[in-house]
């Protein structure tokens, strides 16, 4: 079992803002009902105090189940090396100035009137709390440590985890 580290307050934030830069694209989840609902959703923005910035479409189900219940999840994964999951809560902004602040050409392929499409609207997410799981060493140390725990049937846990509090 790897180390135990528990983060609050801006410890919390760089741990977010290291781990979700760095992956970029996460599995956004709101609630229809009582069933969760997920689809990939890439950040374009993480600020000082760690809430997540997302465009989206006006009309998506994202935008209609946040409205009924902000409560979201979000969940990052890069295999063998980091992961982190957030629970918060979410708002629809339909705010031009942030939209512009935000925008990136990539964001064309599904708003293609760019940056000044009427559909394109902003999900701000602020995490409440969450947990994390990287390697101390990184990728390539993680691996060459689980192929020789493969090999030599003993645990050479690199990892690091805890809760994170906002």
């Amino acid at each position: 079992m790897g180390d135990h580290k528990d983060l609050t307050n801006e410890f919390a934030v760089d741990k977010i803002k290291d781990l979700a830069e760095d992956i970029k694209t996460c599995m956004l989840c709101t609630y229809k009902e009582e069933k969760l609902q997920s689809r990939p959703m890439s950040v374009q923005k993480i600020d000082e105090l760690g809430q997540l910035w997302f465009l989206s479409d006006t009309n998506s189900s994202q935008n209609a189940e946040i409205i009924l219940n902000p409560t979201v999840e979000l969940f990052f994964a890069a295999p063998q090396d980091k992961f982190l999951t957030l629970h918060g809560t979410a708002r629809v902004l339909y705010d031009k100035d942030i939209i512009k602040e935000l925008y990136d050409p990539i964001v064309k392929v599904w708003m293609p009137g760019g940056e000044d499409d009427p559909r394109l609207s902003v999900i701000k997410v602020v995490p409440e709390d969450g947990y994390y799981w990287n390697n101390k060493h990184g990728k390539m140390v993680a691996i060459a440590k689980m192929a020789t725990a493969l090999v030599t049937g003993k645990t050479m846990d690199d990892g690091i985890e805890g809760e994170l509090k906002l």
